[in-house]
Formats: structure tokens, C-alpha cells, sequence
């Protein structure tokens, strides 16, 4: 073959598209040449080809893009005796016959100082011999509210992972009982090869019942020692528990101010009884700013940033700003504008961790705003204190307090409001992942009862935000997700609500396909006299398709429902759209690109609609 690419390379030396054709053919011919062919014999079960597959080294290199140098063949055939055994083990078969042959040459048989200078085929042959089941399976002692997974018990297979499963589980158990030392003493295993069984005897060794002893801190932090320890809020005196160890380093790693946090288990103390701990911890950088921005045809470019203390006062205290400008380029039409004018947001907000308990923040905020939408126009200043309550990593509450002063204009004329508030709210977050999810839920509800002061009525604004993931498929994950958006206004008359609190749909983050904020109700012989509702019912969903790199797709449909009513009864109006996008995932969440059009409702001739973003839609 080389002295044939040879000559045919001397006689199309002066033809440059035939050398191209003919470098491409060498390549192929190159790649042919060197391909490695695994294959494995034996009388295996799919489910057993399928995990010898799964866990060989050569299969894997013999996949990799690039033809494998034959080091790196000899090598994974080398370790690939073990790691198959280990399958065999792990599946019940302890008297098997492995064999490993390279191009007729047991791979054991060869010096790895002068392997072969090609490979074209291995053969893996498995003899798995008999299935083993338990005999006995003993361990003990057992803590009484331990459950034995069913696999390790007599006759049922005798898998390896079983038995460590029981292991474990045991092991835990004593642990969440507050014997924190508990450890394997002595262990037997025996396999009975006339017979097919495999006996494990495994002897635990619980140790002595320990309540937490005195916490110290290893490490050089800008964090005062004292807030370290009164974070972490590990519960001195009280009896051991696994849970309390990962709940105080889930609220130090909370904070943001380290990069890495750990809880060591000392020794015993002398008295027998506590078990003492130490927390290593490295500080973050103290200071952090980022920026982010989102891009759509109708309301325009949205720009963000912020800039973020994180040890304040040295007790691991936040202070952040954040500004924001939305609504650059946005087409003109209406009171500003199809999506009004240009918007600012300004917020100052200052937290404070373990605040009355380890587990409760103090949290302080001011805000000016100025709203410039389609149809009404505001200006805003307020100021608010709460605590935020971490219940769970998963469920968060809060509760505040707050001053709102605001003057708006809309359809039904200009005027101002001072108002007393009373913010509270709630967040379960069960995704598996914030920026990406693929399956769980995410909700959050707000109630805010208002009192006012002037230029309004008391009344209660009600928001709720509800998301649900589900995924299936493994080679090309597909999730489907949805989402149910509700918002009320209960107290003030249409007339007499703030112009801020009353509800539209349409654009991005409503249903898109449609101008943004251009359904609402109409409150005058215009057609473009309308004003926000004190109802609103939004509803999403999408199908998310991935493709094997970091591309993916999606298909997508919104409604939305306004209506003057303090809740949707039906009587309001309904629009909606659908679409197609492309979804490029990063290490920062997926780039986003979606195009839209209206389904139903008025849909001022517009045809599509364009959306960029960093992130989902939800």
C-alpha cells in the first residue's frame, strides 16, 4: 500500500485537484488501516455484553476519533483483564476464564516495552463458568430502623455492589443513630464453588454513641472566627447526626465568601462521649461584578450588570448593586412606544447570614425605578427590611416590610400613590440544575397585603410561579417543560389600582409572538386605551431536544389571559403564539435564539418575532 501511494503520488504531482482526491483517499486508506475491531465472544447475556462493553478500555479507545497508537491498545488490553473480571464478579460468576488476544496474541503474553507495531483486532473471550448465589448473607449488628437492600439476601444473586450496598446502608444507619465511628471490624467471604454459593459474613463495629464536641477553624479567613462558627451553627452538646455536618457546610458555603468549605471529624475526645470538628475553609475573592444581556425584535436590547461585596464588615456580610437598562431600540408606537421608552432599575441590597438563628438572613434593600412601558409610565422609589428563613436547601421563605412612593401615568390619567407594605413569599426549587433543568419543579408565590396612605386602596398583590421538568431518553434527551404564571390584584377598583401593579401579557417573558405588554383591557373608545388588568393566567410549554453535542432545539407555545377582574373568571381576553428555537449550551447556561408568531388574538400584522438570551425562557 505505501509503495503504491508512492508512485500514484510521483505521477499526480502536477495535478492539484487529483492530489487533493488522492491525499483524502490515503487518509481513509490511513484510518482503515489502523481502525481497531473489538469483539466478544462467549455465551454472554445481552444485559452482559452490554456492561463488558460499558467498562472495557479497548471498546472505549477503539471509539475514540483518532485511530489509537498501539501503546495505548496494549495498555487498555492489559488493565481490561481486571476491570472485566470485576464485572463478572460484580454479576455473580467468581470462577471465570478471560482471554485477550491482539491479532492472535494473548495481550498478557506481551512485553509493554515492545508492543506490536499494529493492531488491527482484539477478541475478548469470556468463559463466566457457573452463577453464584448467596449463601449466607450475614451482617451485623443492624440498627433497628435499617432497611437491608432485598438484593443481598440467600439465593439471590451474588452481586459484589450488593453486598457493599448492605454495607453502607448499615454503616449509615448506626451513623444517623449518632454513632459516628461505626466501621466494618471483620469480614469472610467464602465462595463454595461445588455448590454455586458465595457466603459473606460481615461483623460492624457501631463504636461508642457521640454528641458534637467544640468547633475550630483551620485556615487563614478574612471572616471573623466567631461568624464562621455561629454560620455554621453546628449544635454543640447535641447527639452526632450526619445531616447536622451537611447543613453547616451548605450555610458557610451559602454565604458566597468561600471558595471551599470542609467539616473534619477529630478524634474521640478523652471523656468517650463528643466528637470534636474542624472547619477548613478558603475565602472567594471578596469583590465580584458580572453583566448580562437579552435581545428581541419588539421591546429591544436589555442590558444588566452588578457589583458584589462579600464580606462587608468581615462577617461574611453582602452588599451588591445592581442596575439595569431595558428597552434600547425598542420600536415607537403607543404612550412611549410599542414598548414604551427606556427603563432603569437601581438597586442597592445588603445581606446579612444568621442573623437571629443560623439559619435566617437579614436582608435590607433600596430601589429607584423608572418604568417607561407601553402603556403607562411610572416613577418609583422604595425601601425595604425582612428576614429570608432557609427551611431546606430546596424550600425558602420570606418576610418583609416596605415603603413604596410612586407617581404613574396611564389611559386613565396621571397620579401618585404612597403605600406601606407587607411582602411575603415562598420558593421551593427542586430542578436538578438552575440554568439547565431537566427534570423537577420550581415554585414561588408572593402575597403582598399593601395599606395605603394615599392616592390608592388597600388591597393584596398575589403572583405565583409555577415550573415542572420531565426528561426521557437517553441517547437524545428530550424534556418537556411546563409553566403556569398567576397574578392577582384584590382591593383597589380598576380606576384607583396602581398603574405598577396592575398585570399585561405579551413578548418574552409572557407569550411570545406578540408586542410586548400588548394585551390588557381596553378602558376607552381606542383601541390603544388600555390599561393593565387585575387578573392574569400565563401558560407555557416547551419541548427541549438535545442532540448528541451542544446543540438542541426546541418547540414551544404560550398563552396568555388579562382580565379586570381581581381573578381570572373567564370574562377577560386570551392571545397566543408558538414557535421554533435553538439552544447552544455553555459552561454560563444555554444561548438562547427563538422565533415566534402570533396564534391567536390581534396581532398588529406583525408576522415574527426574534428573541436572544442567555438561559431558558423558564
Amino acid at each position: 500500500m505505501e509503495q503504491l501511494a508512492t508512485m500514484l503520488s510521483g505521477i499526480l504531482s502536477h495535478h492539484r485537484t487529483l492530489r487533493i482526491a488522492f491525499g483524502a483517499f490515503c487518509m481513509l486508506a490511513a484510518t482503515a488501516l489502523h481502525a481497531l475491531d473489538v469483539e466478544i465472544k462467549g455465551n454472554l447475556s445481552d444485559d452482559l455484553v452490554a456492561a463488558v462493553e460499558g467498562g472495557s478500555l479497548l471498546v472505549e479507545v477503539s471509539q475514540a476519533e483518532l485511530p489509537p497508537e498501539t501503546s495505548e491498545i496494549l495498555s487498555a488490553a492489559q488493565a481490561d483483564y481486571r476491570r472485566v473480571l470485576a464485572i463478572l464478579y460484580d454479576n455473580g460468576y467468581f470462577g471465570p476464564e478471560i482471554s485477550i488476544r491482539l491479532d492472535r496474541t494473548e495481550a498478557n503474553d506481551i512485553a509493554p516495552v515492545s508492543p506490536p507495531s499494529s493492531v488491527s483486532r482484539a477478541i475478548i473471550t469470556v468463559k463466566k463458568g457457573k452463577q453464584f448465589t448467596f449463601g449466607a448473607a450475614n451482617i451485623e449488628p443492624v440498627q433497628r430502623k435499617t432497611v437491608l437492600p432485598e438484593a443481598f439476601r440467600s439465593n439471590e444473586v451474588a452481586k459484589i455492589s450488593a453486598a457493599q450496598a448492605a454495607t453502607r446502608a448499615v454503616i449509615e444507619g448506626w451513623r444517623d443513630a449518632g454513632f459516628a465511628k461505626a466501621q466494618v471490624r471483620d469480614q469472610t467471604i467464602t465462595a463454595r464453588h461445588g455448590r454455586g454459593k458465595l457466603d459473606v459474613n460481615i461483623a460492624v463495629s457501631p463504636g461508642p454513641k457521640l454528641r458534637f464536641g467544640n468547633l475550630t477553624v483551620d485556615g487563614d479567613s478574612a471572616v471573623r472566627t466567631e461568624r464562621i462558627l455561629e454560620i455554621a451553627g453546628l449544635p454543640v452538646g447535641q447527639q452526632y447526626s450526619p445531616d447536622e455536618v451537611e447543613d453547616a457546610t451548605t450555610r458557610l458555603r451559602r454565604t458566597g465568601s468561600f471558595r471551599a468549605v470542609a467539616l473534619l471529624e477529630g478524634d474521640v475526645a478523652p471523656d468517650g462521649e463528643t466528637l470534636p470538628f474542624e472547619a477548613r475553609v478558603v475565602d472567594n475573592k471578596p469583590r465580584r461584578f458580572g453583566f448580562g444581556g437579552e435581545y428581541a425584535t419588539i421591546e429591544g436590547l436589555t442590558l444588566s450588570g452588578f457589583w458584589l461585596h462579600r464580606n462587608l464588615f468581615g462577617g461574611a456580610e453582602r452588599l451588591r448593586f445592581e442596575g439595569e437598562i431595558g428597552g434600547i431600540g425598542g420600536e415607537a408606537g403607543g404612550i412611549s412606544g410599542d414598548t414604551g421608552g427606556m427603563d432603569y432599575l437601581a438597586r442597592l441590597r445588603f445581606d446579612r447570614p444568621a442573623t437571629f438563628n443560623q439559619d435566617t438572613n437579614f436582608y435590607s434593600l433600596a430601589e429607584i425605578e423608572r418604568e417607561d412601558e407601553p402603556n403607562f409610565f411610572s416613577r418609583q422609589v422604595s425601601a425595604e427590611v425582612g428576614i429570608e428563613r432557609f427551611a431546606t436547601d430546596e424550600r425558602t421563605y420570606r418576610f418583609g416590610l416596605g415603603f413604596r412612593r410612586a407617581i404613574t401615568e396611564d389611559a386613565l390619567g396621571s397620579t401618585g400613590y404612597t403605600i406601606f407594605l407587607l411582602p411575603s413569599g415562598l420558593t421551593f426549587d427542586y430542578r436538578n440544575s438552575e440554568l439547565d433543568a431537566r427534570r423537577g419543579y420550581y415554585a414561588d408565590a408572593t402575597l403582598t397585603p399593601f395599606y395605603a396612605i394615599s392616592g390608592t386602596d388597600s388591597g393584596l398583590l398575589s403572583e405565583v410561579d409555577l415550573r415542572g421538568y420531565h426528561t426521557f431518553g437517553k441517547a437524545r434527551p428530550t424534556t418537556v417543560a411546563l409553566r403556569m404564571q398567576l397574578g392577582s390584584l384584590a382591593g383597589p377598583s380598576l380606576e384607583n389600582a396602581p398603574a405598577d401593579f396592575l398585570f399585561y401579557s405579551g413578548g418574552g417573558g409572557t407569550v411570545r409572538g406578540h408586542d410586548y405588554q400588548s394585551l390588557g383591557v381596553q378602558v376607552g373608545p381606542d383601541e390603544d386605551d388600555i390599561i393593565g388588568g387585575r387578573s392574569f393566567l400565563g401558560l407555557s410549554a416547551e419541548v427541549r431536544m438535545r442532540t448528541a453535542g451542544s446543540l438542541g432545539f426546541v418547540a414551544f407555545a404560550d398563552a396568555g389571559y388579562i382580565g379586570s377582574e381581581a381573578f381570572p373568571d373567564g370574562a377577560g381576553e386570551w392571545h397566543s403564539g408558538a414557535g421554533l428555537g435553538a439552544r447552544y449550551a455553555t459552561p454560563i447556561g444555554p444561548i438562547r435564539f427563538d422565533v415566534a408568531v402570533p396564534t391567536s388574538g390581534d396581532t398588529d400584522g406583525e408576522n415574527f418575532y426574534l428573541y436572544f438570551g442567555i438561559g431558558h425562557a423558564f
